[in-house]
């Protein structure tokens, strides 16, 4: 059913199978679609073709990851019967769209995509000079469109993503008519949580602290983050608005908690080693519901794959409706027509009539 006739507006998105996924996935987008499921008609995937587009040259690993991210969506709420969950490649209309679409994108709006500098020059280790690469905003567009999404849940840093996709229908509209409703962004609060090290959290950087990690491995992790780079000595004056840690109690620390650290840093009342104790005490108690709750589904993979394929199986049904209406659009044949039969031989008379004897 398409989002005109359905009773609730549409929310589409979808992770990169590569690898668990860490904290700043969990607090940036996972909490927030576990609320949107309830609101909205949800689909939300696991987007296994885009994981090829950077790891094309060894891709043993894309199956495991993808019950790995299927666990972490369970494990922080995502409901199957609440949201449709589904794996991208089961969905085999999003590579029949994905080549429709680019025959009308233009070349120079791929160049221009800011990501597409950025991550050949941070993943200077692979060879990105490829047309899937190159392409996967088209991919994007069309994972987005297939389902007529009304809303994308995006921060503000990646509205610019999003208007191409916006680019991409308004133009294929143009062309064929008004298939596809412009997808709108969903501004959603997403916390930035930095890494261990202080830069970005990412597996890439291997500063992430991830939503399966034991206790022992969290508080392993957290001991070894940086703080305010100024304080040099215990008795130095801290500044929290610098520091990494206390990124995380703003997020996962009660108030009373933040009130203090904030208060007793400043005056050099609380250590670094202390102040990331505490926080990791309060981390720990935020992920236990959830570690839980993977650690039930970590004994069942057989039962979590079959709800990521009774949700392909539903999504499919979705795309494949889409895509009649886009090949009926594009003037494009449903169905091959059967072939010409050759005219039957004439049968032969042999000149004789027989009677039952």
């Amino acid at each position: 059913m398409s989002s005109a006739y359905s009773v609730r507006q549409r929310v589409l998105s979808g992770m990169r199978p590569t690898g668990k996924l860490h904290i700043g996935n969990l607090v940036g987008a996972l909490l927030n679609w576990v609320q949107i499921q309830k609101e909205y008609d949800s689909y939300f995937f696991i987007a296994d073709w885009h994981a090829i587009t950077t790891d094309y040259a060894d891709t043993r690993s894309i199956q495991k990851n993808t019950l790995e991210v299927m666990l972490d969506y369970l494990a922080a709420g995502l409901d199957p019967k609440q949201a449709v969950l589904f794996l991208q490649s089961h969905v085999p209309e999003h590579a029949e769209l994905h080549l429709l679409l680019s025959q009308v994108v233009p070349l120079g709006w791929l160049e221009r995509v800011p990501t597409y500098k950025e991550q050949r020059d941070n993943l200077r280790d692979k060879d990105l000079s490829t047309y899937g690469f190159l392409g996967y905003p088209v991919l994007q567009a069309a994972d987005i469109l297939m389902y007529k999404a009304d809303f994308v849940p995006v921060g503000e840093d990646q509205l610019a993503h999003l208007e191409l996709t916006r680019e991409i229908c308004r133009r294929f509209n143009g062309f064929y008519g008004p298939i596809f409703p412009e997808p709108r962004p969903k501004l959603t609060e997403s916390p930035r949580l930095p890494g261990t090290d202080g830069r970005k959290m990412s597996k890439s950087f291997g500063n992430a602290i991830f939503i399966s990690d034991s206790e022992a491995e969290v508080r392993q992790k957290v001991s070894m983050m940086i703080t305010d780079p100024a304080r040099k000595r215990r008795s130095d004056p801290g500044n929290p608005d610098v520091c990494p840690v206390f990124a995380f109690h703003k997020i996962f620390s009660p108030d009373s908690t933040i009130e203090m650290v904030d208060r007793e840093c400043r005056r050099a009342g609380i250590g670094c080693v202390e102040d990331k104790k505490l926080m990791a005490d309060n981390l720990i108690q935020a992920l236990a519901p959830i570690q839980e709750r993977r650690r039930a589904y970590e004994k069942k993979p057989g039962e979590v794959w079959e709800m990521l394929e009774e949700g392909s199986g539903k999504a499919r049904r979705t795309a494949q409706e889409t895509m009649e209406e886009v090949r009926s659009a594009m003037h494009l044949p449903e169905s091959c027509p059967p072939s010409p039969q050759p005219p039957a031989e004439p049968v032969q008379s042999s000149g004789r009539t027989d009677s039952a004897e």
